[in-house]
């Protein structure tokens, strides 16, 4: 299992990104993914911030919503907090809320490996599968 990250998501749907080719490859070949909601909200900011088109940004969106092979965890109270504790142990870091998310996750679960561009990821302990 791998978590997807924003900026994975975005080089696997806009074939403008350079790793688009890996990240459709990496994706493809891996039958369950894990992402969270904070990332949806990020991708679909980041993608319009990009001028990507709204209505394919969108449609991704939901249609990740549907995938069997991808499993969206919806970031409640008690995973926030934790989120934002492991941000205030990191003050020397640049992590973001939604980064922070993704590494409580995945030492919940157990997961290495990160579809990800985001070195915060390396830095953290995890493997980043997208390379600049």
């Amino acid at each position: 299992m791998l978590l997807l990250d924003t900026s994975g998501l975005l080089c696997y749907v806009y074939k403008s990104e350079p790793q688009h080719e890996r990240a459709v490859q990496l994706l493809d070949s891996t039958n369950h993914s894990l992402t969270h909601s904070y990332v949806l909200a990020e991708f679909v900011a980041l993608a319009l911030t990009r001028r990507f088109p709204r209505q394919a940004t969108l449609s991704f969106v939901s249609d990740l919503l549907e995938n069997p092979d991808i499993e969206v965890t919806w970031v409640d109270e008690l995973l926030h907090r934790e989120a934002v504790k492991l941000l205030m142990e990191r003050l020397d870091k640049t992590y973001s809320l939604c980064d922070a998310v993704s590494f409580v996750l995945m030492r919940q679960r157990g997961i290495n490996e990160a579809l990800t561009t985001d070195h915060h990821f390396e830095q953290e302990g995890f493997q980043r599968l997208l390379l600049p």
